[in-house]
C-alpha cells in the first residue's frame, strides 16, 4: 500500500484532487417569495441564529452560496474514502446553552474528547540510547507535573497555579461571552427604554469584574501583554513556554512576543465539552456533523435553508430600511431583517448599497486587520506517524499521543517568533508553527481501515508573497513539501506514508470558505478589535447603521471560533428589534 501511496502522493502533488460533491442539503420547503428573516450564509453561526428565530416563531430562510452547508465547519470528502474536517477541525468552544437549547445531540451530535489534549515531540538526540524528549499534557494535573519536571522542577510546581489563575479569568470572560456589548450610544444618547435596556448589559461587566476582584490589574495585564511576559512570569523551561503559546497566536498573524497576544491565549482555553471545562474533541464525522445537527435542529422547526444560492446584494426600501436580498439568479426575496454570517467586510463592502451606510463607518470597515497566516493543509495516509519521541505500537494501533494537537516547531518561542518575522516579510516560514491532529484516531468513520487522516493547521504564511508574488501551484506545492520535511524530521517515514494532499494557503480560505485574507476569525482578535469595538467602535455588536441589517458571523462579538455565541445573540437581538417595531 505504501508503494501505491507513494504514486498518489507525486500525483495530488502536481495535481490538487478536486473534493467530491456530498448530496444537498434538502431545504425544508420550496423557496418563498417572502419570509421574516433571512440569513446570508449558513456557516455555523448563521445556522444557530436561524434555528433560534425560527424556534421563537420567526420563519426564516438561509441562502448559502456553496453546496455544502457549514462555511468552515464542514466536513468534505477530498479524497475518495477521507473525509476531512476541511477548515475548523476541533471542537470546545460551542456554548452549553447552544448544546441544550438546539438539542444537538437528538439531532446527530456526538463528539470524542480528548485527553491527553496536547503532545510536543523535541527535536534532540536522545540520552543514553533514550528516545529524544517529549510533553505531553492532559487533564491529569500530576501527570503534568511529572511531564514538565523533565525541563524544571520550578515550572512543574508553578504550573497548577498558573491553571487556577487562567482559569479564575475565563470565568469572567465567559459571562461577557452570551450577552450583547454595551451599547454605549444608546447608554448616552438613547430613549428611556434604550438606556433601560443598555443599562441592563452592563450587569455581565459588573459580575465579571467580582470575580477578578483585587487582582484586576494582573489580569488586565494577561490581555493587554504580550503571551510571552506573562509566560515568562510563571515559568522558565521553553518547551512549556512554547506550547502554551502556541493558543496565543493560533489564527492570528501576530507574535507572542506581541502585545494582546494575551487574549488569544485565553480565546482558546476557556472552552470544555460535555461538562468537562477546558477540554477539545473531534465530531464524529467531521466537523460538518456539527453544521448538519444544528441545521437539523433548525429545519426540524420550520427553518428553509437553501444552498447553491448566492446573495448578490441587499435590498433596502425608499425609507432607508432592509427590505430582502437579491440572489445572483435574479431572484428577489423580501424579509424584515436580514442577519449576515459573511465576514463585516463582505457584508458592508460587497453587499449592501453604499449609499445607505456612512462614509465614516464603511471607512473603518475596510481598514479592519484581516491579515491570516494560517495554510492549512488536509492530508490522507496509510499509516500513523511513528514519532522519534514517542515510537508507534508494534501493531500500528493509535497511542495517547496520536489523539492530542502534535505541536511540532514549538520547542522555543523564538522559533514562534522567527516564523512570524519570515511572514512578515512575505516569505512562508522556513520552520512552520504545525499543529497536526489526527482526528481518524479517535473517530473510524474518517478514513478506510488501517488509514488516516491528518489535519495540519500551519503557521506562519502571508495572503501576498514577496514582491507581489501570488500563490500558484508550485508555490503552494514548495509550501507543503516544507511542512512534510519538517514533519519526517520528527516522524522519520511519514513522507511515505502519504497518500493525497489538499493544501488551502490564506487566498485558497478566502475563495474557497468565504474568509477575506484567510483570516479563520473574519477579524482579528486584537483588543482593538473586541467586544466594545466589533466590528468597529461605531457599531459595536450585532446592529449595523442600516435599520434591518445585522451581522451573527464572527466578525461580530464575541469573535471566533467555533462558538455559535455569535449567532445565538444576535438572534436574540433581532426577536428584541422585531418586538418593538
Amino acid at each position: 500500500m505504501a508503494a501505491s501511496g507513494r504514486g498518489l502522493h507525486r500525483a495530488l502533488s502536481a495535481r490538487p484532487c478536486p473534493p467530491r460533491r456530498p448530496a444537498h442539503w434538502e431545504a425544508a420547503g420550496r423557496l418563498k417569495p417572502e419570509y421574516d428573516a433571512v440569513v446570508i450564509g449558513a456557516g455555523h453561526n448563521g445556522l444557530v441564529a436561524a434555528a433560534y428565530l425560527q424556534r421563537m416563531g420567526v420563519n426564516t430562510a438561509v441562502f448559502e452560496r456553496r453546496h455544502v452547508i457549514g462555511g468552515a465547519a464542514v466536513t468534505e470528502e477530498i479524497i475518495p474514502g477521507f473525509k476531512f474536517s476541511r477548515a475548523s477541525y476541533l471542537l470546545s468552544l460551542l456554548r452549553p446553552q447552544i448544546y441544550t437549547d438546539l438539542e444537538l445531540k437528538k439531532h446527530g451530535l456526538r463528539v470524542y474528547l480528548r485527553d491527553p489534549h496536547s503532545f510536543t515531540p523535541m527535536l534532540e538526540e536522545g540520552a543514553g540510547g533514550k528516545a529524544p524528549r517529549s510533553l505531553l499534557m492532559g487533564s491529569d494535573l500530576a501527570e503534568n507535573q511529572r511531564q514538565i519536571s523533565q525541563f524544571s522542577q520550578k515550572d512543574a510546581q508553578a504550573y497548577p497555579k498558573y491553571e487556577a489563575f487562567m482559569n479564575r479569568l475565563a470565568s469572567a470572560v465567559d459571562l461577557l461571552l452570551d450577552a450583547a456589548p454595551v451599547d454605549t450610544e444608546a447608554f448616552w444618547r438613547g430613549s428611556l427604554l434604550q438606556r433601560l435596556r443598555a443599562l441592563s448589559t452592563l450587569a455581565p461587566l459588573l459580575r465579571a469584574g467580582c470575580i477578578l476582584g483585587t487582582k484586576l490589574p494582573q489580569y488586565y495585564q494577561v490581555l493587554t501583554a504580550p503571551s510571552t511576559k506573562v509566560l515568562d512570569q510563571w515559568f522558565e523551561s521553553e518547551p512549556l513556554k512554547a506550547t502554551l503559546a502556541t493558543d496565543s497566536v493560533i489564527g492570528a498573524m501576530t507574535s507572542p512576543h506581541a502585545p494582546g497576544s494575551g487574549y488569544v491565549l485565553l480565546h482558546h482555553v476557556m472552552g470544555g465539552l460535555e461538562g468537562v471545562k477546558g477540554a477539545w474533541g473531534y465530531v464524529e464525522g467531521g466537523m460538518g456533523t456539527l453544521s448538519n445537527a444544528i441545521a437539523s435542529s433548525a429545519t426540524a422547526h420550520g427553518a428553509s435553508i437553501f444552498t447553491e444560492k448566492t446573495v448578490a446584494k441587499v435590498q433596502v426600501d425608499s425609507g432607508g430600511r432592509v427590505r430582502g436580498v437579491v440572489l445572483q439568479d435574479g431572484s428577489e426575496v423580501r424579509s424584515r431583517v436580514v442577519l449576515s454570517n459573511a465576514a463585516p467586510r463582505t457584508t458592508f463592502l460587497k453587499l449592501t448599497p453604499q449609499e445607505w451606510l456612512p462614509e465614516e463607518f464603511t471607512q473603518r470597515i475596510s481598514q479592519l486587520d484581516i491579515r491570516s497566516p494560517v495554510t492549512k493543509i488536509n492530508v490522507a495516509v496509510d499509516r500513523l506517524p511513528n514519532f522519534l519521541a514517542a515510537p508507534n505500537a508494534p501493531g500500528g494501533q493509535p497511542l495517547p499521543h496520536h489523539q492530542c494537537s502534535i505541536h511540532l516547531n514549538c520547542e522555543d518561542t523564538h522559533l514562534l517568533h522567527q516564523a512570524f518575522e519570515e511572514a512578515m516579510d512575505g516569505r512562508p516560514s522556513h520552520r512552520p508553527m504545525i499543529e497536526l491532529c489526527i482526528p481518524s484516531a479517535l473517530d473510524p468513520t474518517l478514513a478506510p481501515p488501517g488509514c488516516h487522516v491528518l489535519s495540519l493547521f500551519t503557521q506562519y504564511t502571508p495572503y501576498t508573497l514577496a514582491g507581489g508574488k501570488a500563490w500558484d501551484e508550485q508555490e503552494r506545492n514548495a509550501y507543503a513539501d516544507r511542512v512534510f520535511d519538517c514533519i519526517e524530521a520528527y516522524a522519520p517515514g511519514f513522507k511515505g506514508s502519504v497518500l493525497g494532499r489538499d493544501i488551502l494557503t490564506p487566498p485558497d480560505l478566502e475563495r474557497i470558505i468565504g474568509l477575506p485574507g484567510g483570516n479563520i476569525f473574519h477579524s482579528a482578535m486584537t483588543l482593538d478589535q473586541l467586544y466594545f469595538a466589533r466590528p468597529t467602535p461605531l457599531y459595536a455588536g450585532y446592529r449595523c447603521p442600516l435599520p434591518g441589517l445585522y451581522l451573527c458571523g464572527s466578525g461580530a462579538h464575541p469573535g471566533g471560533g467555533v462558538m455559535g455565541a455569535a449567532g445565538r445573540n444576535a438572534a436574540h437581538v433581532v426577536m428584541g428589534d422585531l418586538k418593538s417595531l
